[in-house]
């Protein structure tokens, strides 16, 4: 039986592949990334899967560290085309929720860390996200999927609203505008708001 770690690494083209058929389901015909407000699979708040990550300084974080905050947690890798698609939309969707509290957690699932990450990001001008990584791939399990880009969206009390698997566009007025109405309260205790 293959460990988690081989099948990451050996599934290099594969999860390229597997990324491809994603984008398409999520794709519209004028080839362009969709308004993920679109997409949103809603339903009543529930428990967020039991996330576990680490930041680029090594330290072990998990979803109930950010309790407080508007999140949306993407999870990705850098060999997946549509991932990087996408992630210019939630760089400047960062910039755009922080006056109230929100957040984009971009975790990572490349083998390599930080090392494939942070050159990335360069890159691309990436400048509003951390650098969140599982290159054991653990949270693949967790959400109960093989395929990304796939994103959760939790409520400042830490419940899952929504969640997209696939490539879509996150700078948008509809995204936007769901977020902020999921702003947290005045008085309630905000989390870190970096890792």
């Amino acid at each position: 039986m293959l460990s988690r770690r081989s099948i990451i690494a050996a599934a290099h083209g594969l999860a390229l592949a597997a990324g491809f058929g994603n984008r398409a389901a999520a794709q519209s015909s004028a080839d362009e990334l969709p308004d993920a407000a679109s997409l949103f699979q809603h339903g009543a708040p529930t428990d967020p899967p039991a996330l576990a990550f680490k930041s680029e300084a090594g330290k072990a974080l998990t979803l109930a560290d950010y309790r407080g905050h508007v999140l949306v947690v993407n999870l990705w890798a850098t060999w997946c085309g549509p991932c990087g698609e996408e992630l210019p939309g939630l760089d400047a969707l960062a910039a755009r929720i922080k006056p109230f509290g929100g957040l984009v957690l971009p975790i990572s699932i490349d083998i390599d860390g930080a090392a494939a990450v942070k050159p990335f990001f360069a890159s691309r001008k990436i400048r509003h996200l951390p650098v969140l990584l599982d290159p054991d791939g653990n949270d693949l399990d967790a959400l109960d999927t093989d395929g990304i880009p796939d994103t959760l969206v939790i409520d400042p009390q830490g419940r899952q609203v929504a969640r997209l698997d696939g490539a879509a566009a996150w700078d948008t007025p509809a995204v936007l505008a769901f977020l902020r109405g999921l702003a947290p309260a005045p008085d309630l205790p905000v989390g870190p708001t970096q890792a």
